[in-house]
């Protein structure tokens, strides 16, 4: 079943989004936009770059500039925009610089939620939440795939945050009612994604640039690798969901195309998608990352009759087509 948005329950209705210039920010916003939703979007730094700023879609949205710390503005906008619907996707999402600087990493990811939460608490208005947590979030797992009943236990900075982050998500719930649910998505991937050091836009911009492709691993970590459109989607279903089902309050989602894929084979598929003879260059470097990883979307299969809209392929291709054109404009401008 194709997850179809629902454009009467999104026609007017006044949303809010913290993360808008992230990687599933973006694509997210170009999804509410399309559906008619009155979109209201927290935006710390600005980056021109980001698909939000570049397409000027950030012209068809309301900004509210500042940061997800900032308890009294994220309540000032909720009531003056009568928000509705909150998303939050802001995060400091990259493993390594969450390594060198834990503490700016745990302000956003846990302070951030904390203050979101309690804003959304003193709101009359706010109906329904959806939070984004992270697969990171179950830290590092013997038994796989994981599930939503496998414990929350991130032993590094990064894993960590996204586990307390989820945490607190779940005793606003439970402790308050408060009407929000969580999404435990693999690592995304698509187009606007301008950290290079993550593999598949490094991956890309390497093969475009005539180079050999950094692997910062030794290539054997498992990852699951999510789609952005798939998790824009993902996101927005279960806001429906959440507006109708009083019994998703506090639960969480895993969203997966539950398939397991070293860092590796990752790599190697792009390069065969884009024609390339170049082979990887492993670096066989990095620390504090989770090995083995992939997740069970089974109940999200069953509960909300959720199935993923791309296959990897059909993700990597669209993603690879994305990048081919940004430089092609990029080395035109």
């Amino acid at each position: 079943m194709e997850n179809m948005v629902d454009k009467i329950f999104w026609r007017d209705r006044p949303t809010f989004v913290t993360g808008g210039t992230g990687l599933v920010g973006s694509w997210l916003i170009q999804r509410l936009v399309d559906a008619g939703a009155d979109v209201v979007c927290l935006v710390r730094d600005w980056v021109p770059q980001s698909e939000l700023v570049r397409t000027r879609l950030i012209e068809r949205v309301k900004v509210v500039r500042g940061d997800v710390r900032d308890r009294g503005l994220l309540e000032r906008a909720l009531g003056e925009f009568e928000i509705d619907t909150v998303l939050h996707l802001a995060a400091q999402t990259i493993v390594t610089i969450a390594n060198r600087n834990p503490i700016s990493t745990f302000e956003t990811n846990i302070a951030g939620t904390w203050n979101l939460l309690e804003a959304c608490r003193r709101s009359s208005k706010v109906r329904q939440i959806v939070m984004a947590s992270s697969d990171k979030a179950y830290g590092d797992q013997v038994v796989l795939p994981y599930n939503e009943d496998t414990p929350l236990q991130g032993q590094h900075p990064y894993d960590v945050s996204k586990s307390a982050a989820d945490l607190i998500a779940s005793a606003y719930a439970k402790s308050y009612g408060l009407p929000v649910s969580i999404t435990r998505c693999g690592n995304f991937y698509g187009g606007g994604d301008l950290n290079w050091n993550r593999i598949i836009p490094g991956t890309i911009r390497s093969i475009l640039r005539g180079q050999a492709p950094i692997i910062r691993s030794d290539g054997e970590y498992i990852r699951d690798f999510f789609y952005v459109e798939d998790g824009a989607a993902a996101y927005m279903l279960l806001a429906e969901q959440l507006a109708v089902r009083t019994e998703l309050k506090g639960q969480a989602f895993n969203f997966s195309n539950e398939i397991q894929t070293t860092v590796r084979e990752i790599v190697e598929k792009v390069i065969q998608l884009m024609d390339s003879n170049h082979r990887p260059e492993i670096l066989n470097e990095t620390s504090n990352e989770i090995l083995h990883q992939y997740l069970s979307a089974e109940k999200a299969r069953r509960v909300l009759k959720w199935m993923p809209l791309f296959n990897l392929e059909q993700g990597l291709a669209l993603t690879i087509d994305w990048y081919r054109k940004f430089f092609t404009h990029e080395h035109k401008s």
